[in-house]
């Protein structure tokens, strides 16, 4: 039986270049309710629109940039290859990795233009489907080859006193799915970006943590100074393995993000048994038993 055949209906409603699928066989009413949207949107406390067009393009009038003469990877680096795969980022300013940029729309190149990928959309097969201890997973229908851009982790961008709310009126059963991205940029300047996709996200929200992921979390810029949380894949990929990446961020992340949610080192013991941690079931010989929790915010 073809695989597609055997799987349910489309998650992203249309709204995704392909389906995101769910497996036929979840009832309905198991299914999280929340609003699809393939981007991040603005929401309480995000000063910047992200979907706002802010940062210059290249005046490359070429059906895809040349990286001696794109103004855009002059200024920024390379981020990807010819083929689309993130590239080996090893130039760094003053000791921090390059901030990774893509041409944008108003860049004289080409939509096929090898430096726009994470601003295509989703453009591989993926099924949502609930597992036996960790709630929704996501799994590949497809083979995917490393350092391919797979999704977003997209929802509302947020300040950080509305994360602080939000993390303060969770109950001990309610998911946490709100993601610090920390990026330093030298000169004691230090970049917060807040992404809670629970009432509006995409196909990202579904993956679960593994302390021994295969994707890892990249910050990339398109159109907006606001980062898109793009994930990638650590290595290849085969069909019908589950997606997973380190929530803390500790995982391969050596290009301009520390950590994505972490333990607050002055958090004393009371306070994180108040919120209860949640066991760790990725299976990973490495396993640190309880899920990363960022506890910054509520200091």
């Amino acid at each position: 039986m073809d695989v597609v055949k055997a799987l349910g209906r489309d998650l992203c409603n249309g709204l995704e270049n392909v389906p995101v699928f769910i497996e036929s066989n979840v009832n309905r009413e198991a299914y999280p309710e929340f609003q699809y949207s393939p981007e991040n949107v603005r929401g309480p406390g995000c000063e910047i629109d992200p979907s706002e067009v802010i940062l210059p393009g290249c005046v490359c009038r070429v059906h895809s940039c040349l990286t001696e003469t794109c103004s855009c990877m002059q200024a920024y680096g390379q981020t990807y290859n010819i083929h689309g795969q993130l590239h080996d980022q090893k130039n760094t300013e003053n000791g921090y990795s390059r901030p990774l940029f893509e041409c944008n729309v108003l860049c004289g190149c080409s939509e096929a233009c090898f430096n726009r990928v994470v601003q295509r959309g989703l453009g591989l097969k993926l099924c949502v489907y609930p597992t036996q201890h960790r709630g929704w997973g996501v799994r590949a229908l497809e083979a995917i080859p490393c350092r391919a851009f797979v999704c977003e982790y997209a929802g509302e961008v947020i300040g950080f006193e509305e994360a602080r709310r939000r993390q303060l009126a969770q109950g001990p059963e309610d998911n946490n799915y709100i993601i610090a991205v920390r990026e330093y940029a030298g000169q004691n300047r230090v970049t917060d970006t807040f992404v809670d996709p629970t009432m509006v996200g995409n196909v990202g929200r579904f993956l679960n943590h593994s302390c021994q992921p295969n994707l890892f979390m990249v910050p990339v810029r398109v159109h907006s100074p606001v980062p898109r949380l793009a994930l990638f894949t650590v290595r290849d990929i085969a069909p019908d393995e589950e997606l997973t990446f380190d929530y803390s961020g500790g995982f391969s992340n050596t290009l301009s993000v520390e950590r994505l949610v972490q333990d607050h080192p002055g958090t004393d013991a009371s306070r994180t048994d108040t919120l209860q941690r949640k066991p760790c079931h990725c299976g990973a010989q490495n396993c640190v038993r309880f899920l990363p929790l960022d506890i910054s915010v509520l200091n």
